[in-house]
């Protein structure tokens, strides 16, 4: 641990310790097996749908644009947190710096929030689609598309900044320990010098006000599409419709619950091996398994997947 005695002989840290999993070497490099194995499936995945809607003329629709932002966004999510993750399972030091904790803290919660924005603007695409079919293509031209992408990832980078600030306030002056694999807000609120109860209050406000106003919003919007969708008389119409849906909200539950137990459950930030498992899973598992959720209930993109994998 590198520290500078200041004036009041305290100690300023410039560089964490990343505590990681608590196991033995051979079973860090087991895991670094694991989680490379993911990585790679992920990356290969949400690339392929990326490169499906790209070089399918029938897939430039707005749903399908934004399912490619989608999946460009999880790639930008699990890495912002996996690399140095398996770097550090093959490390001694498992180290990172004030700054870099810092910065990983800010862009890895934004991504979170940018995926909040999105899926609440992927059910509005649904809701749209099929409550006002006739208006569709009027209301979600390319441009509007591509305003309310641009509004997403705006949205959750500024929505950051307040909590991020905030983080780099906190005086860390003794141990620089963090019992996690990542810089997550509470593992480093747990290694403070003193209580902060403001700021996590604040960080907790942000957090709950996002991950609440953005679920009522994909709740009321799917019982409506749910509602619209029932009074259809039953034809492949109906069901498509339904598919779509039920990938969506897979997708959703999957995210939000893990989100919810994370962040709103009372004592789960207590819980360091709780923490670990949450994280891992709304940030590595989900990104894995949300191409196999879209593509494996839409045959279009089965078709498109098809034709990529023809092409490589």
């Amino acid at each position: 641990m590198h520290i500078l005695p200041n004036k009041n002989d305290t100690a300023v840290i410039h560089e964490f310790i990343l505590l990681g999993f608590l196991c033995s070497q051979e079973v860090e490099i087991l895991l670094f097996v694991l989680f490379s194995i993911i990585y790679i499936l992920t990356l290969l995945g949400n690339s392929a749908i990326i490169c499906a809607v790209w070089w399918n003329q029938q897939l430039h629709t707005p749903m399908y644009t934004l399912l490619s932002n989608f999946s460009f966004l999880e790639i930008c999510y699990i890495n912002s947190n996996v690399p140095n993750m398996l770097f550090n399972f093959l490390s001694k030091t498992k180290t990172i710096s004030y700054n870099g904790c810092i910065l990983q803290f800010y862009i890895f919660l934004s991504l979170c929030a940018t995926e909040l924005f999105f899926l609440a603007l992927m059910a509005f695409d649904r809701y749209v689609a099929i409550c006002h079919p006739l208006h569709y293509l009027t209301i979600m031209t390319r441009k509007i598309c591509g305003t309310l992408v641009s509004a997403c990832w705006v949205g959750g980078f500024l929505w950051l900044v307040t909590p991020a600030t905030l983080i780099s306030q906190v005086p860390f002056c003794g141990s620089n320990v963090i019992d996690h694999y990542l810089c997550d807000l509470g593992a480093m609120l747990a290694i403070s010098c003193v209580p902060v109860p403001k700021t996590m209050l604040t960080c907790s406000i942000f957090s709950a006000v996002i991950t609440f106003i953005t679920l009522f919003y994909i709740l009321v919007s799917y019982i409506l599409v749910l509602r619209a969708v029932v009074q259809v008389p039953k034809s492949s119409s109906r069901k498509k419709a339904f598919s779509t849906c039920a990938s969506h909200l897979i997708v959703v539950f999957l995210f939000y619950g893990s989100i919810m137990v994370m962040y709103v459950s009372p004592g789960a930030a207590n819980q360091p091996g709780m923490q670990k498992f949450l994280t891992m899973f709304y940030s590595i598992a989900t990104p894995l398994l949300n191409p196999l959720i879209y593509s494996l209930r839409n045959k279009e993109m089965k078709i498109a997947l098809r034709k990529v994998m023809c092409k490589v």
